[in-house]
C-alpha cells in the first residue's frame, strides 16, 4: 500500500470531533508512549525480543495519528515521506548524519 493510499483510507475513521490539533498531536504523543510500553514490557519480563504484533499494532497507530496530522495541515504522507528522506539524505552527504540538532 502506498502511503497516500493509506492517508485516504483512514481519513473515514477520524471522527468529527476529533478533527483539531489538539486530539491529533496528543493522540500522537499517547500512541509514540504505547510503543515505548511495548519495550518496555519486554525489558521488565526480560524477554529478550520485543513481541512484533503488538508493537505492529501501536506503530500501526502512531502512523494513523502523523496521517492524520499531515492532512490536517495539507500535506500528503507521500510529501512528508520524499522530504524526510531528502533531510536525511542532505545530511548524509554533508556528514552530519551523526550530529544533533535540527538544522545541520
Amino acid at each position: 500500500m502506498k502511503l497516500s493510499d493509506y492517508q485516504t483510507l483512514v481519513k473515514q475513521f477520524l471522527l468529527p470531533q476529533s478533527n483539531n490539533r489538539e486530539y491529533l498531536v496528543y493522540g500522537l504523543g499517547a500512541e509514540a508512549g504505547e510503543v515505548l510500553d511495548v519495550f518496555a514490557k519486554a525489558v521488565r519480563d526480560k524477554q529478550g525480543q520485543v513481541p512484533l504484533e503488538p508493537l505492529k499494532k501501536e506503530l500501526g497507530d502512531v502512523l494513523f495519528f502523523v496521517a492524520m496530522l499531515a492532512e490536517k495541515y495539507g500535506m500528503s504522507l507521500d510529501d512528508v515521506a520524499i522530504s524526510n528522506v531528502n533531510k536525511l539524505r542532505s545530511r548524509q552527504e554533508r556528514g552530519v548524519i551523526q550530529g544533533s540538532g535540527d538544522e545541520r
